[in-house]
């Protein structure tokens, strides 16, 4: 059950937040420009590639990897292929998990390493299988850690990763917004130095201010009734997110929303791509989750018992609504079948800024619906 009390204190929301999630959130413009510095300083900017890599691989444990991948990918379009690199093992534990490289992978591929711990020994020894087959290797994670010295041994290049200035309650979320940009920026401006997207500082500084703005807007002491994200939040109490996601860069935020709620709040959700999303969940708003549905008698009690858990719709959108778009027919498809719906579109700006608001408005949301919720 969502405490919405609790939304609009925001000294309980400090005290309830042990992962520091709601502080990661907000300086996540700042996490960027430390992390833009570090690359900076590390001589990402300098670089002069020969040329493009045949492909991009990616390794790093957890979701912020996983996003990493999936945004870079999206970014990068037919420019090269973005591939994750995904692990095995018998459990996710730094010393459990198991990397591997394809059997093709050569001097002409790039190797990526994306990770906020670094004591992995899978991903040092990846590192250094990858320096026998002449595959460059760039990693990003905390200094002083094997990961850094596997990296070093390899001839490859490192970026000490944006860390907090703070050591939460509880160990770090894989989903914690803060971790995500300290990992992601430095690979932008790498593969912008590639020529596998556009990224150049000057796009970074505006990331940054976005987020800024973003914070100021979400932020703890705005109250829910002028705040996107503690809106969204309460609008998500005991329902079933199914998030539908509209343009190429929306689809990566709107994975990347799930998850974090899944992982910081416990909360199920689904994702699809529209138009596709239109055929692929009728079914599931016609059901026994939608809104006018009630699986249980007549006669069960209302006051002991938990409600029944029914879809909302979060419409993601990083299109003018002016332009081709399936959102009016998935607003017919969600009030045909008495399912709410929520919608978010970000200020105009560059591909990446758009793509910036949507993922910290949502990360915003997961964070606030976590809290609330005492996940």
């Amino acid at each position: 059950m969502l405490d919405e009390s609790l939304l609009d204190t925001p000294e309980a929301l400090a005290e309830a937040d042990r992962r520091a999630l709601l502080r990661g959130a907000a300086e996540a413009g700042a996490r960027v420009r430390t992390a833009a510095r570090h690359a900076a300083e590390s001589g990402v900017n300098d670089l002069k590639p020969d040329g493009r890599p045949r492909a991009v691989l990616i390794a790093g444990p957890g979701a912020a990897a996983t996003c990493a991948a999936d945004l870079l990918g999206t970014l990068a379009g037919a420019g090269g292929p973005v591939i994750r690199l995904a692990p095995g093992g018998v459990a996710p534990a730094a010393g459990a998990l198991r990397w591997e490289l394809p059997g093709w992978v050569g001097s002409v591929d790039l190797l990526l390493i994306a990770t906020p711990d670094g004591t992995e020994p899978s991903l040092s020894a990846l590192a250094e299988q990858a320096y026998r087959r002449g595959c460059t290797v760039v990693a990003v994670a905390p200094t002083r850690t094997p990961l850094a010295e596997a990296v070093a041994g390899a001839h490859g290049l490192f970026v000490p990763m944006a860390t907090a200035p703070y050591e939460p309650e509880e160990p770090i979320a894989a989903s914690a917004p803060g971790v995500l940009w300290a990992l992601l920026t430095p690979l932008l401006a790498l593969l912008d130095r590639a020529g596998l997207l556009s990224a150049p500082p000057d796009a970074l500084q505006r990331v940054a201010d976005r987020l800024d703005h973003v914070a100021e807007r979400c932020g703890p002491a705005i109250e829910t009734y002028s705040n996107p994200a503690k809106t969204l939040a309460a609008e998500l109490a005991d329902s079933l997110p199914v998030v539908w996601t509209e343009g190429t860069s929306a689809g990566p935020a709107g994975r990347r929303f799930a998850a974090a709620l899944a992982e910081l709040s416990g909360a199920p959700a689904v994702v699809a791509e529209l138009p596709e999303a239109l055929a692929a969940h009728t079914t599931l708003l016609a059901g026994r989750l939608a809104a006018g549905a009630d699986p249980d008698d007549f006669f069960r009690d209302r006051v002991e018992e938990p409600p029944a858990l029914h879809a909302r719709v979060v419409l993601l959108r990083d299109r003018p609504i002016d332009g081709l778009t399936a959102a009016p027919a998935a607003r017919d498809l969600a009030l045909s079948h008495d399912t709410p719906i929520s919608e978010l579109e970000p200020e105009p700006g560059g591909e990446l800024e758009t793509l910036a608001e949507l993922i910290a408005v949502t990360d915003f949301a997961a964070v606030y619906l976590a809290l609330a919720s005492g996940a």
